[in-house]
């Protein structure tokens, strides 16, 4: 079957899991009522369905390649991104000052999902463009502003952002490149960067880097470093595309994944730059680009998800294997327990995933419509959960859906492999997964786990409230809750930050389980208890919200047995 947008899973959350209306309901965003919503969610999932997923494996079949310097991209990807920036999608929650729809994140946090799932090389794009013109907005001088973020806005120009260096990847401060005063307000970049998605294209008329650079009198450090806007062509007096700048594509990674989409490697020669926000003060304006990508690449995460399922379900309802062992099936590999158990395990997975990624985003346009310290601090400790949670999801049901192919998933013919392909990344750019974690247990607690406890606290409101008309759902996620609470007491109680990080990770996907059995709750009682989302937070419940008790057991450990195993014990027979 082809490739279906989840709008209807979205009209749902928003409308009855993850409190939707009460964005609307503030003036900043009163205008993004339930019809234009839907409406909206509609016109992105037409837009998925019809023009990015006919390139899914087009992408990956002719991946972009670089001839005689000019990144030339995969057949189709032009025209599609063409509709893309013509339809606004680009540019829905930008400012309406200059040319976006100021509409709430969550409306573009799940058009972006859809559009991951459609075809993830070519959604990479427009994501690292919105991203930048975050940054922009909260970071850069009036004159900035004015002349690039409409032009960014309508996809006419394209944005990326540039970190990574060859001996500085998760150490950020540990790069290199370097930015001279010119002397008029310009500076001199030079520098190599790695692993700029989207570092070159052939369909915009310019490329607008923004670039961590250290200035002559910068401290070692990530403290010492600045932020610069070094576009491809510098723009002339009338703000068009003028002389080329001096900086190139060296060359483009060979990749796993994600062949649609350019993977760079950058060399700036004396580039002419302008700096964004103030000097010294580059990590605090490139983080603004950082945590929106990162909860875009969590959605990323569940899109390429939703494709693997999908995918995967097609095969399994037609694929015909033994004898099924019930007698009213489908005829097919669906009527096998273990086949239905995947299924079935990724579709709660993705649920919850999507959920955990929708109420980060609800949180976010809650602090930004209201100024409140509570939401900002939801958003921000939500946003790693989302971001390692999701692509955690992407990956082992992309995995899952190769495996419910059987012989045919480990075939490149059938498609299923490439989902496996394109999400592994997922996991490592935009900060690694262990560095969500360690950021979980580190900076999101150091309110003494506030926000944590508040988030908790709604939890076991909601289940004590229905505990007499759903016992079986509400029961098991409160006493999950209660677990949970007393492994984040031991957390927040722990002066040594390694015995954090040594159980970070489990807590965090911990933390998530429990969210999940949260927000499958929250559907199941949506819908009365009668029909299949209620069916699904029964899967949930029962079979994979128990995987809690494991997970912060394990993240209550410390670091001591971690470092009792020596690097000669790790290196012996």
């Amino acid at each position: 079957m082809p490739f279906r947008a989840p709008v209807t899973d979205f009209q749902f959350l928003f409308d009855h899991v993850v409190d939707f209306a009460d964005v609307t309901a503030t003036e900043r965003f009163a205008d993004a009522d339930k019809d234009v919503t839907d409406a909206i969610l509609s016109e992105a999932g037409r837009m998925c369905e019809e023009v990015m997923y006919p390139l899914q494996r087009n992408g990956d079949l002719q991946g972009a390649v670089l001839e005689n310097g000019v990144v030339r991209t995969s057949p189709g990807f032009a025209e599609a991104y063409a509709q893309i920036a013509e339809g606004g999608w680009i540019s829905t929650s930008a400012s309406q000052e200059h040319g976006g729809m100021g509409l709430p994140h969550s409306i573009t946090t799940a058009v972006n999902e859809m559009m991951s799932a459609a075809c993830l090389s070519l959604q990479l794009n427009p994501l690292m463009t919105q991203g930048q013109i975050e940054a922009l907005e909260h970071h850069a001088s009036d004159e900035i502003k004015a002349l690039y973020l409409p032009k960014l806005m309508t996809g006419e120009w394209a944005g990326t952002m540039n970190l990574t260096e060859p001996a500085a990847g998760s150490d950020v401060g540990a790069l290199r490149s370097k930015a001279e005063p010119n002397g008029d307000g310009s500076y001199a970049v030079s520098g190599q960067k790695i692993f700029i998605s989207w570092g070159d294209n052939d369909f915009t008329k310019n490329v607008c880097h923004l670039v961590l650079a250290r200035l002559p009198d910068g401290a070692p450090g990530t403290k010492g470093i600045s932020l610069f806007m070094v576009p491809k062509y510098i723009p002339d007096a009338n703000g068009e595309p003028g002389v080329a700048n001096s900086l190139k594509v060296v060359s483009l990674e060979h990749k796993l994944g994600l062949h649609g989409s350019p993977t760079a490697v950058m060399e700036y020669d004396g580039a002419t730059g302008w700096l964004i926000g103030n000097e010294h003060d580059g990590m605090k304006c490139m983080f603004t680009m950082m945590n929106n990508a990162r909860l875009g690449v969590g959605g990323q995460g569940v899109g390429v998800a939703e494709g693997a399922y999908q995918h995967a379900l097609a095969y399994a309802m037609d694929r015909k294997q033994g004898r099924t062992p019930v007698g009213d099936g489908a005829g097919t590999i669906l009527d096998h327990a273990d086949v239905r158990r995947m299924l079935a395990t990724m579709k709660a997975d993705i649920f919850a995933a999507r959920a955990i990624e929708m109420a980060c985003a609800v949180a976010i346009d809650m602090g930004t419509a209201t100024d409140d310290k509570d939401w900002k601090a939801r958003a921000a400790f939500l946003t790693p959960i989302a971001k390692a949670f999701g692509t955690d999801t992407g990956i082992a049901v992309a995995e899952m859906g190769v495996q419910v192919h059987g012989g045919m998933g480990f075939i490149e013919e059938t498609g299923a492999a490439q989902y496996a392909r394109d999400v592994r990344v997922t996991a490592i750019y935009e900060g690694t997964n262990g560095i969500q974690s360690m950021d979980l247990v580190g900076r999101k607690l150091m309110d003494g786990g506030d926000a944590a406890y508040a988030l908790l606290d709604e939890i076991e409101d909601r289940a004590e409230a229905v505990r007499g008309t759903f016992p079986e759902l509400a029961e098991p996620v409160w006493q999950a809750t209660e677990t949970l609470r007393e492994a984040t007491e031991w957390m927040v109680a722990q002066g040594n930050m390694n015995d954090r990080f040594a159980g970070s990770v489990p807590f965090l996907k911990g933390f998530a389980r429990v969210l999940g059995g949260y927000y499958h709750l929250r559907a199941a009682v949506a819908e009365g208890g009668q029909g299949p989302r209620s069916k699904l937070a029964q899967f949930y419940v029962k079979r994979l919200l128990p995987e809690h008790a494991g997970l912060l057991t394990h993240a209550m450990q410390g670091a001591d047995d971690l470092y009792a195993l020596s690097a000669e014990d790790l290196g012996a027979a």
